[in-house]
């Protein structure tokens, strides 16, 4: 199944989220796009040792595949018991298609159409010279990169060209100081990718580097069109759910 399912309910002996000195949406939810082409051949490509993956579109166009269009569908309709009023999207083609089968299970139901804005600062983290090679290949064509890689960790190796985590936590710091004020007192929705999930949840738990890591060590990464929401509780913003798929289950079944 794509995705851990976790549910994270608030405890008063948790370490306090950081509080905003900015209006809130009364919740957050962030859901990182449904599988897209390369998701497919990365997968089958890290299975058979492949050293390149056939995909020819740059990252900014990478289309859904049935099953990612399948999986939108899927969480609009689990969002329709509580539809957001207001939506940030990354302006890549995944995300765009992802936010489309999600507007229309939502329309299905009579929702009203949330107000809609597209925000390059909730782009996929860029890897540069990397971009659509297989560990494979990185690890025969890079070996000294690669070696630092390991060296310095996932979170602050920056690939040539490309952006590191950090990078990442600053355009999604400066997209928050609009959004959340944006969607004061309403429901927020963020569609996006894995790692702009992550740097939310870094952001809003007030995670350090190894905290985040034992997460992604404990639930690995986030999956195709998973949950991931806050609820807002006075200054501060609570996980309420965490790469949630239990709106996937069916489709794990069927695709599986």
């Amino acid at each position: 199944m794509p995705g851990q399912s976790v549910t994270v309910p608030y405890s008063a002996a948790a370490e306090p989220a950081p509080a905003w000195h900015l209006p809130l949406p009364t919740q957050v939810t962030a859901v990182r796009h449904g599988q897209s082409t390369a998701n497919a051949a990365f997968a089958e490509a890290a299975l058979t040792g492949a050293l390149s993956v056939p995909i020819t579109d740059r990252d900014a166009d990478l289309p859904l595949t049935h099953l990612g269009a399948a999986q939108a569908a899927a969480v609009g309709r689990r969002l329709a018991c509580d539809p957001p009023q207001v939506v940030f999207c990354s302006p890549y083609l995944r995300t765009r298609q992802t936010l489309a089968g999600i507007a229309g299970a939502l329309a299905d139901t009579g929702a009203p159409a949330p107000v809609l804005r597209f925000d390059e600062r909730l782009r996929d983290r860029e890897t540069g010279a990397w971009e659509m090679l297989t560990t494979a290949a990185l690890r025969r064509r890079y070996p000294e990169e690669m070696a630092r890689r390991d060296h310095v960790g996932p979170f602050y190796f920056r690939p040539p060209g490309g952006e590191n985590f950090p990078d990442v936590a600053l355009r999604v710091r400066s997209l928050l100081r609009d959004a959340l004020p944006a969607a004061a007192g309403r429901h927020l929705l963020i569609v996006a990718h894995d790692a702009v999930v992550l740097m939310l949840r870094m952001i809003f738990d007030g995670l350090d580097e190894p905290a985040l890591n034992r997460i992604v060590d404990a639930g690995g990464a986030i999956g195709n069109c998973t949950v991931t929401r806050w609820t807002a509780d006075g200054a501060r913003l609570r996980l309420a759910d965490y790469n949630d798929a239990v709106h996937l289950r069916h489709l794990a079944a069927v695709s599986g």
